[in-house]
């Protein structure tokens, strides 16, 4: 089972941006130290809260700081880049990382952005599935690459230095549960997205997603397995419920009012309209977005809940906000990656089992005593019947 952790990133306007893109790269070297599998990073043109334009150059920078993560993109926006430039860099990445580069890519969700690049709307899906078509074919292709599409043609182009990874570098998508965008994720073997919270009418269940996109992989001779697959969602933990919600609820009011909501225009959750800003508490935010903020015992708890729920996770997908100092975020990523990644991965299983056994043994009194007199008492058979044998 696979464990990313993704940062938009989300500073305040008025910090230095040298300093907090200093803290971001540590936040990928703990992550590798913390033995998460991936680390992914946005890009924003706008708005000010999220200030990474090219997230290929921060990322550049991190593969020479770190040796095992994986590193990715969630997302480039595809619409407002030509293909060739795009795969181009992104083969270069894979190059300088030696194969740990993932293409995140997505339609430009970030309604500034949009206007900031003066494309309609309603062209951005259409843009991307082109480009996402013409940039597999120049990272696969031997041949020179000719396409004459709707937003873009290309002339007997190809890309002189390949990605590491063969046939080309891993591409990953993110789905609000439409079924035409879990279908090209399907048809690209991409690693999927998909947020925990409720999406909007038209969309397939959580549960759906990953049985949709694998039935057009395998249609497509594409490799699309669980582990493909990443549940995204915030999580913040600390030694106990009650200590962590004191800690994140008083900026989970400031980054969804002042930032979040603001982005969108004004424009409220469905959840939300019909209810006044008092009413809007962190907790009901954090539910409504199927957030999981607690000790490690609750997160394992939830966690568990929705791994019944969608029929078995192939990875997390672990969000990160600035609602408490970088201190405590790495706590909470320790604690997470101490106690909730083995629980999925199974290394503490057979140590739990174990443990339960020999205490159920102590409480029937069936283990030999090593102190005391009549030490022979607990074993009357002798040591005949030893289970560790004499060598011969």
């Amino acid at each position: 089972m696979k464990f990313g952790f993704f940062m938009m990133p989300l500073h305040l306007p008025s910090e230095n941006p040298v300093l907090s893109f200093d803290r971001d790269l540590e936040m990928i070297q703990y992550a590798e130290d913390l033995d998460y599998d991936e680390f992914y990073v946005g890009e924003h043109h706008t708005a000010s809260w999220e200030p990474i334009p090219c997230p290929e150059m921060f990322l550049a920078k991190a593969s020479g700081l770190t040796k095992n993560i994986k590193l990715g993109t969630a997302v480039v926006s595809a619409p407002i880049h030509h293909p060739f430039l795009l795969a181009e860099r992104f083969a270069f990445l894979d190059q300088l990382s030696r194969g740990r580069a993932i293409m995140g890519l997505g339609p430009c969700g970030l309604p500034p952005d949009v206007k900031l690049f003066n494309i309609p709307p309603s062209e951005l899906r259409e843009r991307l599935h082109e480009s996402i078509e013409i940039m597999v074919q120049l990272l696969e292709s031997e041949k020179p690459v000719s396409y004459t599409g709707k937003y873009w043609d290309i002339n007997e182009m190809s890309i002189q230095l390949k990605s590491y990874q063969q046939p080309r570098l891993k591409m990953a998508l993110a789905t609000s549960g439409s079924q035409r965008s879990l279908e090209l994720a399907g048809r690209y073997g991409a690693i999927l997205f998909s947020p925990m919270a409720a999406q909007g009418k038209g969309t397939l269940p959580l549960k759906d997603h990953f049985s949709h996109a694998k039935k057009i992989a395998d249609e497509n001779n594409q490799s699309f397995e669980k582990e493909d697959w990443r549940l995204v969602t915030y999580i913040y933990l600390s030694e106990t419920k009650e200590q962590a919600w004191r800690e994140v609820t008083e900026n989970i009011q400031r980054d969804m009012k002042e930032y979040f909501w603001v982005i969108n225009g004004g424009t409220l959750p469905e959840w939300a309209k019909d209810k006044s800003n008092s009413e809007i508490t962190s907790e009901l935010i954090a539910e409504k977005s199927r957030w999981i903020i607690g000790s490690p015992d609750d997160a394992i708890e939830q966690l568990e809940k929705i791994n019944i729920e969608v029929g078995g996770m192939g990875g997390l997908m672990l969000t990160t906000h600035e609602w408490v100092s970088p201190e405590k975020q790495k706590k909470s990523m320790e604690l997470f990656a101490r106690y909730v990644i083995p629980h999925f991965r199974g290394h503490t299983k057979d140590l739990v089992k174990e443990w339960e056994h020999t205490k159920k043994m102590s409480s029937k009194g069936e283990l030999p005593r090593l102190l005391g007199s009549n030490l022979s008492s607990d074993y009357p058979q002798g040591g005949n019947k030893s289970n560790i044998k004499p060598l011969k």
